[in-house]
């Protein structure tokens, strides 16, 4: 292992390729600490200091932009919006034609979806900048406004203070996008993942910090060694896969045999991702927000539908909200891995290439084979996801009342993922030039 990594720093294309990454990632962490123009920096960290942040939607684009949203910083949207657009361009893709033509065009194609990609990025930046510009003016960014400091976040409330603060964002977003592009054009691994797992990464010294003033050291080491156990959990499901074998019949092409290969069709447990956990919560933050919008500013009683919402659906410990999130969470992992595995293309690519799986016939039974071990493989892996969302709502309920605790959700799922395609790419690169990787 060790005489692996220094192989590494003695390939000079790879110690550059590391270098270049390492160096954005610095350059887009001390982007996220310097605060956007107009904005009253003393009034946030006094409004931090006196709340727990807020919840729901919100803390995930705050987990994903390592606490620059609070802090309304100039990269305070993150990567969010590239998610967002990333994800409505994938699924425009089953709905219109056009973009499904795209896709099937190669390399040019591929090229267009991602300018439409850009384009839709700037476009969401805008329109979430504006947004957050807006909570902010009017003292609800952090979810309370009997803190005094909270509702001083701007220096002043005028349009040319608001349009220049939207502007800075907006600008940030693109930024942030091109460090991206050029980390995964440069350096090593995809980019935006990389930034995803940089942002995480930033909130796990603070939260560990806390738990450990808070709880002392035995709860401290209980929490290390119940992250741990989680990590080689999810390491092991997410590497666990369904290996479908194809052989591929022998054709010849002038004196020339072709074919006659023995291969297989991985399946994953877990294909959606954490694509599910993340419109689970989108979802359930869309109740909240209605519910504030209809929560009266007189001091007023609430109507009984926003009480409700108020009592089930806002905060994480109640089993409600536990189990209509657990629900969604299955539902879009099969929605999900529905719209971007399609058996019967598969199955019709398998055929044209002289394709087929040993013991069933090629074109319609191959589809519906495919669709037969995709549906039970899925199951597993939409409860393993839902599990795991759920953790830092059950188990460490006792420790962090936060729903984005740093061994469970959304962030711990991220990250392996992260890091597992980073090493994989680091040790092909390396098995390239010395026929040793770093993974043996």
């Amino acid at each position: 292992m060790f005489s692996a990594i220094a192989r590494i720093f003695r390939t000079p294309d790879l110690r550059r390729k590391i270098g270049f990454t390492l160096g954005i990632i610095a350059i887009y962490r001390f982007g996220a600490h310097i605060p956007a123009p107009f904005v009253s920096y003393p009034s946030i960290r006094e409004c931090l200091d006196a709340t727990a942040g807020a919840g729901g939607l919100m803390s995930i684009v705050n987990l994903f932009s390592g606490g620059a949203l609070l802090q309304l910083s100039i990269f305070a949207l993150g990567v969010m919006p590239y998610i967002t657009a990333s994800i409505i361009v994938q699924l425009l893709r089953v709905v219109i034609p056009h973009f499904e033509a795209l896709q099937k065009e190669g390399q040019a194609g591929q090229a267009k979806l991602t300018q439409y990609t850009r384009y839709l990025t700037i476009a969401l930046a805008l329109l979430q900048s504006t947004t957050l510009v807006t909570v902010a003016r009017t003292g609800q960014l952090f979810g309370v406004t009997d803190v005094a400091a909270c509702n001083n976040l701007l220096l002043n409330n005028s349009w040319l203070t608001q349009s220049m603060i939207v502007i800075t964002l907006t600008a940030g977003t693109g930024l942030i996008m091109w460090f991206a592009e050029l980390v995964t054009e440069r350096g090593i691994g995809n980019g935006m993942s990389l930034l995803i797992f940089t942002s995480i990464a930033a909130s796990f010294p603070g939260a560990l910090g806390s738990i450990w003033a808070a709880k002392g050291f035995e709860v401290f080491a209980l929490v290390i060694i119940v992250g741990i156990v989680i990590i080689g959990l999810i390491v092991f499901v997410e590497q666990s896969q369904r290996r479908i074998p194809v052989q591929y019949a022998k054709r010849m092409v002038g004196r020339r045999t072709y074919g006659g290969t023995n291969t297989y069709i991985p399946i994953k447990v877990n294909m959606a991702g954490v694509i599910p956990v993340i419109f689970a919560s989108s979802l359930l933050y869309l109740p909240t927000l209605i519910a504030q919008f209809n929560t009266p500013s007189d001091g007023t009683a609430p109507a009984a539908w926003v009480q409700w919402i108020n009592t089930y659906l806002v905060t994480g410990d109640h089993p409600i909200y536990m189990a209509v999130y657990f629900l969604l969470i299955v539902g879009f992992t099969y929605f999900y891995v529905a719209i971007t595995f399609n058996p019967v293309e598969v199955a019709d690519n398998m055929k044209k290439y002289g394709g087929f799986i040993p013991g069933v016939r090629a074109g319609r039974p191959t589809a519906e084979y495919l669709d037969f071990v995709l549906t039970r493989i899925t199951l597993p892996g939409a409860l393993y996801l839902g599990l795991v969302a759920l953790i830092p709502l059950i188990a460490l309920s006792a420790v962090s009342a936060n729903q984005n605790f740093p061994f469970g959700g959304t962030s711990i799922l991220i990250m392996v993922g992260v890091g597992l395609e980073t090493v994989k790419q680091i040790d092909a690169q390396l098995q390239q030039r010395h026929y040793e990787g770093l993974l043996r």
